[in-house]
């Protein structure tokens, strides 16, 4: 870049009180000065949390195993990933459902030297896996419709809110049509003291990293199923953590993907 080109680029940027990234960004940088709390004092917390968000009382349903191979090669699911715009919507295996959540976020294999008891299909900072997956569907066979949430540890999903909410998920997407059209919305979200705990401000960018590994797993297996995906940034964030009933500080969405059935060009 030459220098009177650096010139217009400075002097284009945000006002400093404006660029919030910029405050973001140097704020979450790493240097040699930095300190962590100790791997004991970090397992000894982390044990006490449950692998995932409990929730006792709601009906739960046990997923069964994903999709082990299949018929598309890496290479060719790589090539062959496009972002979907339109989407008709169908009927929901439940077997895709299993195969998407499982290698998105699901747990991969035990740790035979204790902690922490299970990998997953992403890799986590310090393997603490601060991320919940929720979804809507109301076309998933042998699921009621509802918003549910993912149990990676029990591969089990369990009903957070039951009946057709498509016009109150359509709400919290600046594109309502999806929620209609797609067969799944999925929702990403950030249990960031699960992080922060050890890495401080630095474990925030840790936790946008990870979300950003599960959105492209379910990119890929979207494909080798011969589904569609639209990662999605668009959405309304206040409203969507009201619909999932979070916080919306201990805890919030991050990322979101639509899933189903491209329409035929």
């Amino acid at each position: 870049m030459s220098r009177d080109n650096r010139r217009a680029w400075n002097n284009a940027r945000l006002a400093p009180d404006e660029a919030l990234w910029e405050l973001f960004h140097e704020n979450t940088k790493s240097s040699r000065f930095d300190s962590f709390l100790d791997t004991a004092a970090v397992i000894a917390w982390q044990s006490a949390l449950e692998p995932s968000l409990p929730y006792e009382g709601h009906p739960t349903t046990t997923l069964p195993p994903p999709q082990e191979t299949f018929a598309a090669p890496l290479g060719d699911v790589l090539r062959e990933r496009r972002t979907t715009m339109d989407f008709r919507r169908g009927a929901l295996p439940l077997t895709a459902l299993a195969t998407l959540l499982f290698y998105a976020y699901g747990t991969t294999r035990s740790n035979e030297d204790g902690y922490p008891p299970m990998y997953r299909a992403v890799p986590s900072a310090g393997a603490l896996y601060p991320l919940e997956l929720y979804f809507y569907t109301c076309v998933a066979e042998q699921l009621p419709a509802g918003l549910y949430h993912y149990d990676p540890s029990q591969h089990a999903v369990s009903l957070i809110d039951d009946g057709d909410l498509t016009d109150a998920v359509g709400q919290c997407l600046l594109v309502p049509q999806l929620a209609h059209d797609a067969e799944l919305i999925v929702f990403v979200t950030g249990a960031f003291e699960r992080t922060t705990y050890k890495y401080g401000d630095r474990g925030y960018r840790f936790v946008l990293l990870e979300a950003g590994h599960v959105a492209q797993n379910l990119a890929l297996v979207s494909a080798a199923l011969g589904l569609g995906c639209l990662n999605i940034g668009g959405f309304r964030d206040r409203d969507t953590d009201r619909f999932l009933g979070l916080d919306g500080i201990r805890q919030s969405a991050i990322y979101l993907a639509a899933v189903g059935t491209a329409r035929s060009p």
